[in-house]
Order: C-alpha cells, then structure tokens, then sequence
C-alpha cells in the first residue's frame, strides 16, 4: 500500500477557475491541481528559486521539482492542443496568513 500524500500549503485559491482556448474548437480539457498552479505561481510569477517555494509549501525541493514539470507540461499541453485548462482539486491546505511556528509567531510564545 502506497504511503498517503502530505497535503501541500497553498496560499490562496486562485481567482479563476480555469482558461479555454479563443477562436478555436476546444479538443478536451486537462486539469491542473491547486498545488500544480501554485507551483507554476511560486516560480513564474514570485520569483522564487525552487528551495524557496519547496519551503513555501511545506515539502521537499525534489517533490517541488516534479510538481513543477508536471505542472508546465500539462500547461503547455493545453496551449498547444488547444484544450481547456481547468483549475481544481489536488491534496493542499490553505496557510493561515503566515501565522504558523514556521513564520513567525509572536514573540511571547517563541523560545528564548
């Protein structure tokens, strides 16, 4: 039996739902997971190298490499073949606005 999945930090869920081709006949649809589009955001968008975003979502650099490229080749599989790129699902938690251990809760509590 398979080891369960961690669930991924995200931050947010994103602001659309998904992207379907302009001036031609969708073909189909892949669907990209929340911790896929976060992955794509970190990197594309944040600016952040790998161990920065592999930290940001509270798992290893190696695991955050392979989401990554599944990530681009679903994304660049939809734009190729024209196919409608939907956002859902995927095993994640939502950050608590940076309030955890890990970013620096308040001072009181912290050891000295």
């Amino acid at each position: 039996m398979p080891r369960p999945k961690r669930p991924r930090w995200i931050s947010a869920h994103p602001e659309t739902k998904g992207f379907r081709p302009c001036g031609r006949d969708e073909t189909g649809q892949i669907i990209l997971s929340l911790e896929e589009f976060e992955a794509l955001k970190h990197i594309d968008l944040d600016g952040l190298d790998q161990a920065g975003a592999a930290l940001s979502m509270n798992i290893s650099r190696q695991t955050f490499g392979r989401i990554l490229k599944q990530a681009r080749y679903k994304t660049t599989k939809a734009l190729v073949s024209s196919k409608r790129l939907i956002i859902q699902g995927g095993c994640y938690k939502i950050q608590n606005c940076g309030r955890g251990r890990r970013h620096g809760q308040n001072k009181r509590f912290q050891r000295r």
